[in-house]
């Protein structure tokens, strides 16, 4: 599987991500390290978590991270570059304060999260969601003073809009700061429809033409999670309502139809499309299967014209 360097960084990491969400709850023992090494073994480096992952399950609030801090612990980092996720809002079995992008926060959550993973330095370190009651300035100074710590090497910023990165990337270059290096933002060759972000960070950002242009304006790197429309394009799955219309059933009968030609999977195949973009696009995948991670894995190797890439999306 082949790397790519995330511009304007020195990250050198796999087209593919692993998304551990489910590690420390519905991945536990053994199975942890089984998927971490087939992952490693068929060349990826890239892993993706998070400090409220587990949060689901009572008590389990960063068993993400203490899973895959054991598992450097027994196997040792090596080449992976691990990034990791702080300052989520309250929701759900989650409590948080509402202020969830102070300094104060920022640090607790960093603080948490080292030493659950058991490192020194986050390799990139996301803002899981944006606070519009809160400038951008005063963000990026904050995570700044991080970098200066050595506490974290780059930054990104996850669901976020498009506005607000520009907005505090040109503040950071402004002040000769370090901005954000990749977005996180939902994306899939599925079509969703969307409403419109909320003004504070209960939003989950699903790339729309507006994103989509600022990316290939930039050249920013978009780690996309859902990447596969949460199981749409395996087969012998239940669509989710959230992805199943009539624009995303047509993109599944082509996905389908290019896959037989190809003699491959129709879920590689809208794996590849994200990685055939004019812009560096790194899909997340989380699965639990060793052989869906293997199959994910090789959707790498998969190369389209151009001519492909916008008949899968438009006919």
């Amino acid at each position: 599987m082949g790397h790519l360097v995330l511009p304007g960084t020195v990250l050198d990491v796999s087209r593919v991500c692993y998304g551990t969400a489910d590690l420390g709850t519905g991945v536990q023992g053994p199975a942890v390290a089984e998927l971490l090494d087939a992952f490693r073994d068929g060349g990826g480096n890239f892993v993706d978590t998070a400090h409220c992952y587990g949060f689901w399950m009572p008590g389990a609030e960063g068993a993400s991270e203490r899973a895959l801090g054991e598992y450097m612990r027994r196997n040792g980092k090596g080449d992976l570059v691990v990034a990791t996720k702080g300052c989520h809002p309250s929701t759900g079995a989650y409590q948080r304060g509402d202020e969830w992008l102070t300094p104060q926060r920022i640090a607790a959550d960093l603080d948490d999260s080292l030493e659950r993973l058991g490192l020194d330095t986050v390799d990139l370190y996301w803002l899981h969601r944006d606070d519009t009651s809160k400038s951008v300035g005063e963000v990026i100074e904050t995570l700044n003073e991080e970098v200066r710590r050595g506490r974290v090497r780059y930054l990104g910023a996850s669901n976020w809009t498009w506005q607000r990165i520009e907005e505090a990337n040109a503040y950071a270059a402004a002040h000769s700061l370090r901005g954000f290096a990749a977005s996180q933002i939902e994306w899939s060759l599925a079509h969703k429809e969307t409403p419109p972000p909320e003004p504070r960070g209960t939003q989950a950002v699903y790339a729309g033409p507006g994103d989509v242009a600022f990316h290939a304006r930039t050249q920013m790197p978009l780690v996309a999670y859902t990447a596969t429309a949460r199981g749409y394009f395996a087969s012998g799955t239940q669509k989710r309502a959230d992805f199943d219309n009539p624009v995303s059933r047509v993109r599944l009968t082509r996905a389908i139809s290019l896959a037989s030609e190809l003699r491959v999977t129709a879920n590689q195949v809208a794996l590849a499309w994200l990685m055939d973009q004019p812009f560096p696009v790194v899909p997340i995948t989380g699965t639990r299967s060793v052989a869906h991670l293997r199959e994910a894995l090789s959707a790498a190797d998969l190369v389209f014209t151009p001519e492909q890439v916008r008949w899968l999306r438009d006919g």
